[in-house]
This record gives structure tokens, C-alpha cells and sequence, in this order.
């Protein structure tokens, strides 16, 4: 089932990314010749709107990464935290209320937050109460960061000139640090409320099975509440810290449907992103090759920066946590909690 559903769709999609099929008839045919790189050249090598599309989207998608995978991951532990609680009453319900928006249509919720944000939208209104005046979140191309800077009196329009100048992958340095725009931000938004609950029940799980022992000895010994959270809770949720990141990572770094819902890259490109932009090469400009070697630099990213990831989080000696669930439950037994001694 994996080799027929997976693997071979897999393995027939580098072959278009390194041929000429042109959509028509299958990607094996006779008259299908091997390219090579020449798929992939013009969105990392040769200067154009391929390559200017493709290095637009990468900056679009790396700022959605870096506000999402944080924000959601933070908010997730925050609130397994909460309901993990043992004076809070109804957890039932709020495991419900905050797994919902997981299960519930992204494509609804998508059309939903299009009217939330809308000119004349729930969060305009609200603004307009307040004295401020709500920007236009689907029309306004410019990122927050120059927003922010303009705010500042520095003239967005006429950039420094060493930031003007210097180009990487055909953008200029000064467009790389735009920041996401006002929609990328929506869009943050949105993301964010609909994944956190998901990773919720990760974090809760991994909490529940976290022994009692540890936080025993460590109360006995006097740590306080910071502390059992820095130096017993964070270590023992290293590995469901670690899938949730990863499953974040590649979740954001795939991100199509609320592209293609509430924006298609609009406003100004602002919010085009890989894969969506490996549709639009596939499916609405007809050049298949070019649209499989997006997918396959997108493949090759998410899987470098796991690897990375998983560098960085890889399992250290745990020794000090398993002597404190010892001297723990040796304590349990002898009654003498107050001498256990190192237990952080």
C-alpha cells in the first residue's frame, strides 16, 4: 500500500521534475525526454520571474515558519498546562473547545476569518471603537517590519542604499526584511488558532505520563514552581517538544489551502508560498516540471531543517532526572523526603 500509494507518486514526480512532460498522456511515454536540472535552474539559478517568484515565496513562507512554529508550539504547552491544572473544574469541555477548531474545515474557518478581516469586519469595528483606524488587511503589500519602520519616520520608499544594492536570490536585501504582510499576519493568526489545539493534547498527554515521584521530591526539596517547570517538566517533554515541532515545521512549510482560500498570493505576492506556487506552475501555467522541482526543493528544505532540528534536540544523558525518580520513590518508602538530596 505504501509502495503503490506513496513511494511510486513519489518516484513518478521526480521523474516529471526532471523531464519534459508537458501534462499530456503519461509522464512514461516515449516521447518524454530527460532534462536534467533544467526544471530547476530557472528558480534558483537564472535570473527572471521564475526565480523571482520562487525566492519571493521562500521569503513569504520563511517569515510564516518563524511567527507560526513558536507562537503555536507556545500556545499549545500553555494551554495543556492549563487544563493539565488540578484545581480547574470542566476539563471535558475545554479539551473540547480547544481541539475543535483542529477538526473543524479549514477551508470554513478560512472564509470566516476572510470576513473577520474584511474592511468593515469584526476587528476593524472594533478598532474604529478605540479611536484607530483598521488597515486594509488583503490589499496592503507592504510588510510590518517596514509598516513598523515608517511609523518611525525612516522613508520606506528610498531604502538605504546598501540594503537597496544587495541582492540575494534576485531580491534585495531591504525586501528580504520586510517582514510578513498585514494578510500573512491574518493568515498567522488563523494558523495559530487552528493548530494550537491539536499539539495541545500532545503536550497533555506527555504531561500525564510525567511520574509523580519527580515532583514529589522535588516539592520535598523546596523548589518552587518555576523551577520543577524549568528543571523537571521542560527535559521529561524534550521528545513531545521535539514531534511537535517537526510536525509544525513541516505543516507550515506546506501550507496551501488558506493560501488558496483567502489570498492566491495577494496581495502583491505577499503571501505566495511553495506550494501554492507549485500549483500555479502545475495546474494554471501547465509547466509540470517546474511545478514538481518546487515540490521537490520544498521537500529537500523541510527534510535539512528536521535534520537540524533534530540536531539540536537530540536526547542528552538524562541521568540526574531517572537518580531523582529513585531517590524519590526510595524516599516514598522510608518516609525520608526531606533528605533527598540534588533533586532539581
Amino acid at each position: 500500500m505504501l509502495g503503490l500509494f506513496l513511494v511510486l507518486p513519489i518516484l513518478m514526480a521526480l521523474w516529471v521534475s526532471l523531464s519534459d512532460w508537458q501534462g499530456q498522456g503519461s509522464p512514461l511515454a516515449p516521447g518524454v525526454d530527460f532534462v536534467g536540472a533544467q526544471n530547476y535552474a530557472p528558480l534558483v539559478a537564472e535570473p527572471g520571474l521564475a526565480r523571482n517568484d520562487f525566492m519571493t515565496s521562500m521569503r513569504n513562507n520563511a517569515y510564516y515558519v518563524l511567527f507560526v512554529v513558536p507562537l503555536q508550539t507556545l500556545l499549545a504547552l500553555g494551554l495543556a498546562l492549563l487544563v493539565n491544572g488540578k484545581r480547574l473544574r470542566g476539563k471535558g469541555f475545554f479539551r473540547t473547545a480547544y481541539y475543535f477548531p483542529t477538526v473543524t474545515s479549514s477551508v470554513a474557518i478560512s472564509v470566516v476569518f476572510l470576513f473577520i478581516f474584511s474592511s468593515s469586519g469584526v476587528v476593524n469595528s472594533l478598532l474604529e471603537k478605540i479611536g484607530l483606524e483598521g488597515p486594509a488587511w488583503f490589499a496592503d503589500p507592504r510588510g510590518v517590519i517596514h509598516l513598523v519602520l515608517g511609523a518611525f519616520g525612516v522613508d520606506i520608499t528610498a531604502p538605504p542604499p546598501a540594503l537597496a544594492d544587495t541582492t540575494l536570490g534576485g531580491l534585495s536585501l531591504w525586501e528580504w526584511i520586510a517582514g510578513p504582510s498585514v494578510a500573512m499576519c491574518a493568515i498567522i493568526a488563523l494558523v495559530v488558532w487552528t493548530t494550537a489545539g491539536m499539539f495541545m493534547l500532545m503536550f497533555l498527554a506527555a504531561l500525564q505520563d510525567i511520574p509523580v515521584e519527580v515532583e514529589e521530591a522535588s516539592e520535598i526539596d523546596g523548589s518552587g514552581r518555576r523551577q520543577r517547570f524549568r528543571h523537571i517538566t521542560l527535559p521529561m517533554l524534550k521528545p513531545t517538544t521535539f514531534l511537535v515541532l517537526t510536525l509544525g515545521l513541516i505543516g507550515t512549510w506546506q501550507v496551501f489551502d488558506q493560501i488558496y482560500v483567502m489570498s492566491k498570493g495577494a496581495p502583491g505576492k505577499t503571501t505566495l508560498t511553495p506550494a501554492f506556487l507549485s500549483y500555479q506552475s502545475s495546474f494554471v501555467s501547465n509547466e509540470w516540471g517546474q511545478g514538481s522541482a518546487i515540490a521537490f526543493i520544498l521537500f529537500t528544505i523541510i527534510v535539512a531543517m528536521t535534520l537540524v532540528q533534530r540536531f539540536i534536540l537530540r536526547d542528552k544523558d538524562d541521568a540526574h532526572v531517572k537518580a531523582a525518580a529513585r531517590r524519590a520513590a526510595k524516599a516514598a518508602r522510608n518516609g525520608s523526603g526531606p533528605t533527598v538530596r540534588g533533586t532539581r
